[in-house]
């Protein structure tokens, strides 16, 4: 817990809204006479959440100042609703007095993020997808060669074993599940897929015919 100025607060204040903008409000509490009511000293851009000079501070200072000074913690972005339905997104700053006995300063920082929420709603509504397809999101091949590859290895994985270790029943759950990917409907896969697994078109095609 540290000291700091009420000038200094002021700057940091004023330094603050003009780098976020209007929807964020600064204020600065007067705590030192232990003064839980009509402790609001300084603010910039209040219209956030309708107070004034004088007014309280809310519930979550009071909590945080019923607590010994040295268990006393910022209250880091929390949520608040105002009457009038808007939330912000909310931080508390304490500061001692100069001997750190107790606080004497709160510098309350709340930025009104019902806009945004309204838009990430809308995205999430978007962006959504039926539940069964809700896995990761799936790579985009560049060309045709980048998507007869990956599903080669794709085939690998599934056999979990190189082409050279597979055996014939382990050959034609791999080539089955390509065609099931359909990769044999790119034109000429037929001719990489036989030499990748090092046999014939004939026997690449028996293979597809076989329990059909």
């Amino acid at each position: 817990m540290e000291y700091c100025s009420i000038e200094v607060l002021k700057q940091i204040a004023h330094s603050m809204v003009v780098h976020f903008g209007n929807n964020c409000e600064v204020l600065i509490h007067d705590l030192e006479n232990n003064n839980f009511q009509n402790n609001i000293i300084y603010f910039e851009n209040i219209h956030t959440g309708n107070r004034q000079i004088g007014d309280n501070s809310y519930q979550v200072i009071l909590e945080s100042l019923n607590k010994n000074i040295n268990e006393i913690k910022d209250n880091l972005g929390y949520l608040v609703k105002t009457k009038d339905g808007r939330i912000l997104k909310s931080s508390n700053l304490y500061f001692c007095d100069e001997k750190k006995e107790k606080i004497k300063y709160v510098l309350s920082i709340n930025y009104d993020i019902t806009s945004f929420l309204t838009i990430d709603n809308a995205i999430k509504s978007l962006i959504k997808t039926p539940e069964e397809n809700n896995h990761k999101p799936i790579d985009a091949p560049k060309n045709v060669n980048n998507l007869l590859d990956e599903l080669l290895a794709s085939a690998i994985a599934l056999i979990g074993k190189p082409v050279a270790l597979m055996t014939k029943e382990e050959k034609i759950t791999a080539i089955k599940y390509l065609n099931s990917a359909g990769i044999f409907l790119i034109t000429k896969s037929g001719d990489k897929v036989s030499k990748f697994f090092n046999i014939s078109k004939y026997t690449l095609y028996s293979y597809i015919d076989v329990n059909k």
